[in-house]
């Protein structure tokens, strides 16, 4: 029998989404199958490569509310969180904390670097406690 699902985390990369948001719109969908709410979360680093932004949860929550209005989850309960830190980490915890039941990220195929160092794809099916659902670009 198939698990109830409540609650989608679809973590966005705002740096890459210009070029591919294939696992956002894969999370949209599933969201509207099973009925679920829809999370999506983006990290802002710890310290910003841009030294002009001064918060940067507020500079990455403005980012993430713009995309959002520029693609709309029709038919699907939506929240946007931000967090700080290392995003592996952070996009497990917030997993844990809010007990999602399903992760819905992208993953660029593997290179010999990946290997080497890991991913944070990797990481997060590794750590989370449950199912994590790749969508490869």
């Amino acid at each position: 029998m198939p698990r109830d699902t409540k609650l989608i985390l679809c973590p966005v990369n705002l740096r890459h989404l210009k070029t591919d948001y294939s696992a956002y719109e894969e999370a949209i969908a599933m969201a509207k199958r099973r009925g679920a709410k829809l999370l999506v979360a983006t990290v802002a680093p710890e310290m910003e490569r841009n030294l002009n932004i001064r918060d940067s949860e507020a500079f990455w929550g403005e980012q993430l509310q713009s995309f959002l209005q520029t693609h709309p989850a029709e038919g699907v309960e939506l929240e946007a969180v931000v967090r700080k830190g290392a995003v592996h980490r952070q996009i497990v915890k917030l997993a844990d904390e809010r007990n999602v039941d399903v992760i819905v990220m992208e993953s660029a195929n593997p290179k010999v670097q990946d290997y080497l160092l890991g991913t944070t794809a990797s990481h997060v099916v590794t750590h989370a406690k449950c199912s994590v659902y790749v969508v490869r670009s």
